[in-house]
């Protein structure tokens, strides 16, 4: 994968660049209650700072639907940024227009300022051209650093890429190379984990991994819809039983394509989910109650995730093991997640997660920081799983 990075930019000093970041932060009362995402945009902001350009921050928040919402406008961010830069940011009052040419002209070289809302217009989602050209005629270069929002077309991602020269910022450089290191060009042999409850939502996703990982470990309630396609009893566990021939299909083709799928061996049923209910750990094959539902994966499946894993060069994970939210239910994955990052902090494997629950689960398992990479991007992360084009990402390009 070639995509051009500021490295390719030459020399910034005097120039105005104008940076799609990802602001879309938890808010409450009206104040920012994790600033995760305001710290991941850190890196391209101060390397543009230190090569003298202007820099105009550009971003959404929440779903206003082309409309100005005051309960979502970004000026509440202008104090926890400053804080974190340490130095002042301007606000615009909006994205485009007189506010934000005049927000922009009064900056001095290494001046940051924040243009409000984007998607206070109807034309960002639209992909709008004339709208992606007002937002060029602010800036003489345009920087991407919003993988998480890299798979939508709109007017901020893709549009104003095509009329200005573009270029991933650090955050979105560091994704795509991590992408690429576990899906794009991978040292092998390769395993994939994928949970999470429904197969229906991962059909894409499954279909493109069979073709491409070594070996595909399956959790969660969707391992259920699997293990009931081979005729096993599951009693009344979480599974798509609609789905069983779709299931059988992804098996076949798994076999076809040389992928091993690892379901589970072993499981731990309950009658129902809450902490501290009575369990049991039954062969998953043999021995489920008809009121019994299976809730996480057993030992026996625990220990064969960990010695595939120990076999591997690359990881990619998406998607817990089992009810991690509701103990003892998240025993298999917080097993598995500190064998995997064990052997990412030893260089023995590139871990890459990411993708709904799974940044939860992981940091409930108290890994993020020794893996590889985890990315915080929910569809676009699995869009990238499914093996299709990101449009935010294509306009990147080298």
């Amino acid at each position: 994968m070639t995509f051009r990075t500021l490295d390719d930019a030459g020399s910034l000093v005097g120039k105005t660049a104008l940076v799609r970041v990802d602001f879309n932060v938890p808010m409450e009362g009206g104040r920012v209650t994790d600033d995760t995402r305001l710290r991941v945009a850190l890196p391209t902001i101060n390397k543009l700072r230190e090569a003298g350009a202007k820099v105009a921050l550009l971003a959404h928040f929440d779903r206003p639907k082309g409309q100005v919402v005051p309960s979502m406008s970004l000026k509440p961010l202008v104090q926890p940024l400053s804080e974190l830069l340490g130095a002042p940011v301007r606000f615009a009052e909006d994205c485009v227009g007189g506010a934000a040419h005049a927000a922009i002209a009064d900056l001095d070289a290494g001046g940051v300022v924040l243009l409000e809302n984007v998607r206070f217009h109807a034309a960002e989602e639209a992909n709008d051209a004339e709208f992606a050209t007002s937002l060029s005629e602010l800036a003489d270069l345009y920087v991407n650093d919003a993988f998480s929002a890299a798979h939508r077309a709109h007017a901020s991602t893709e549009g104003v890429a095509h009329k200005l020269p573009a270029y991933a910022g650090e955050s979105m450089r560091r994704e795509l190379e991590a992408l690429d290191a576990a899906l794009g060009d991978p040292s092998r042999p390769v395993i994939g984990i994928v949970g999470g409850a429904k197969v229906s939502t991962k059909l894409d996703l499954l279909k493109n991994l069979v073709g491409k990982l070594d070996r595909l470990a399956i959790g969660g309630g969707m391992a259920n819809t699997f293990l009931f396609a081979q005729g096993v009893d599951i009693g009344g566990s979480l599974a798509e039983r609609d789905m069983a021939d779709t299931a059988r299909e992804i098996l076949a083709e798994a076999e076809a394509k040389g992928c091993e799928i690892l379901l589970p061996i072993d499981v731990v049923v309950a009658t129902e989910v809450k902490p501290g209910v009575e369990t049991r750990t039954v062969l998953a094959r043999e021995d489920i109650g008809a009121d019994e539902k299976i809730l996480d994966a057993g030992p026996l499946t625990v220990e064969k995730l960990i010695k595939a894993l120990a076999l591997s060069k690359t990881l990619i994970w998406n998607g817990p093991l089992g009810v991690f939210e509701v103990p003892p239910f998240d025993a298999a994955t917080v097993k598995v997640a500190k064998a995997a990052a064990d052997l990412a902090k030893s260089g023995a494997l590139i871990a890459v997660g990411g993708g709904g629950d799974t940044v939860s689960a992981l940091n409930h398992a108290g890994v993020v920081d020794d893996m590889t990479f985890v990315s915080t991007a929910g569809g676009a992360f699995l869009e990238w799983m499914e093996g299709k084009a990101l449009p935010g990402v294509e306009a990147l390009r080298a």
